[in-house]
């Protein structure tokens, strides 16, 4: 693969431009800069950035891209340096003080789902992970940690409300697959218990979970409308993961039922089950 000091050399020769070309060229950009020297290029300096794997400054990029008609942008990703922050970069530094972010405010592109499996039914809640069929480049930004492969992710389905109002309808999770072992009490609210993304043989339910002997009890939250359920396990429900992260809309779910069953408890066996 070429450096990025050989791709400038052969885009200067495409060019047909030689070295005092770029020397004179770079000398009118700094006096058209205020006199500003950081942005002239000397031969013997961009011999060294050809040749040499010398990296050039900031301001002598600015001026290569100028003359050689290319994008900024494009040039500096010659050199692995993307003017797109990604996500993922930003989880390394967490600044103790709440504050407004504008780093992802230029963001060209990012890594989304651009076809769906015609299956996809956003009325259910689902493991959003098998649903995409490939990911595209789109101008989304904060959907880029989707495309991550070491997590799954699920969709909550539109008339899913087990989780409600933690997790409204039609918020997507991020489900860590590593954690898939239910933990057992000594939290201190309800945001510190782990919720889980749980696979049935009809269903996947996003739910807070308990272990009784051989069954597992799916809890809803106690505001939900939906009642606890209750299924043998592992044989008739599997803990795909834990949930750690969320992306969802606020103020703007509204019910899709009139009415909700009373409160009770169904197992799997009940003929009563809801979907």
């Amino acid at each position: 693969m070429a450096t990025g000091g050989q791709k400038l050399r052969v885009l200067r020769e495409k060019l047909g431009l030689t070295m005092r070309d770029i020397e004179t060229a770079s000398e009118r950009i700094a006096r058209k800069r205020n006199n500003n020297e950081e942005y002239l290029i000397p031969i013997s300096r961009l011999s060294d950035f050809e040749t040499k794997g010398v990296i050039p400054s900031i301001y002598r990029l600015y001026s290569l891209a100028v003359i050689y008609r290319r994008d900024l942008r494009e040039l500096l990703q010659w050199y692995d340096v993307s003017l797109d922050v990604q996500v993922s970069d930003l989880e390394i530094s967490a600044p103790p003080r709440s504050h407004l972010s504008n780093a992802l405010a230029n963001m060209t592109a990012v890594q989304m789902p651009v076809r769906m499996d015609p299956a996809f039914d956003p009325r259910k809640t689902l493991n959003f992970g098998r649903m995409v069929e490939q990911w595209g480049t789109v101008p989304l930004a904060y959907l880029e940690q989707f495309a991550k492969v070491d997590f799954t992710y699920g969709y909550i389905g539109s008339e899913d409300l087990t989780m409600y109002p933690i997790l409204p309808p039609g918020s997507f999770i991020q489900v860590d697959g590593s954690r898939d072992k239910v933990l057992e009490g000594g939290w201190r609210s309800e945001y510190e218990r782990p919720i889980y993304f749980v696979e049935t043989r009809d269903a996947h339910i996003c739910c807070w979970c308990a272990l009784t002997g051989e069954e597992i009890i799916l809890q809803s939250h106690p505001l939900s409308p939906v009642p606890p359920r209750v299924f043998r396990y592992p044989q008739e429900a599997e803990v795909i993961g834990q949930v750690v992260g969320a992306a969802m809309r606020l103020g703007e779910w509204h019910s899709v039922r009139e009415s909700f069953p009373t409160h009770r408890t169904y197992s799997s066996t009940d003929k009563n089950t809801p979907a």
